[in-house]
């Protein structure tokens, strides 16, 4: 999803943006099918990015319809609505404090905090220290983020 936003945030480049996307629907939305512990994950941080408005462009619309669609035909696995909740309370607090922290605060620990979206790591880890989720559902969680952040400076490198 890095690709996509970049491509459409920094290029205006609706067409590859859309591309991208639509990939990034199709990979979570097949995780999440095969398993209950990624469709916490991207079900979570799809809500908190509704919630926190970050669905601000149609390749975002587009990978929303096809991941959707995907989970409508594959089946969502059951959840608890609690993990569930919690989960989206991360994804949301780590969207809120992406954008806010530091325009409130110099306090580089905080920064970095929420520059790299460490609550949803966090929360990740204890779901699977407390054996709601497997250990490696936070391992693969770890390198999803590793990816992401990759995949930026790609982008920074070759733009």
């Amino acid at each position: 999803m890095k690709f996509s936003d970049d491509l459409f945030d920094v290029n205006d480049n609706l067409a590859f943006a859309s591309v991208f996307g639509v990939f990034c629907g199709i990979a979570s939305a097949l995780a999440s099918v095969y398993s209950f512990e990624a469709a916490y994950i991207f079900l979570a941080i799809l809500i908190g990015n509704l919630i926190a408005l970050k669905v601000d462009g149609m390749h975002h619309i587009i990978t929303l319809i096809i991941f959707i669609v995907i989970l409508l035909v594959g089946g969502i696995p059951d959840l608890s609505l609690v993990v569930l909740l919690i989960c989206i309370l991360a994804a949301l607090s780590d969207e809120i404090g992406h954008e806010l922290i530091s325009k409130v605060t110099q306090n580089k620990f905080l920064n970095l905090f929420f520059e790299y979206r460490f609550v949803m790591k966090i929360v990740i880890l204890l779901l699977a220290v407390c054996g709601v989720f497997d250990f490696w559902i936070f391992l693969c969680f770890i390198l999803f983020e590793i990816s992401y952040e990759t995949a930026g400076i790609l982008f920074e490198s070759f733009n």
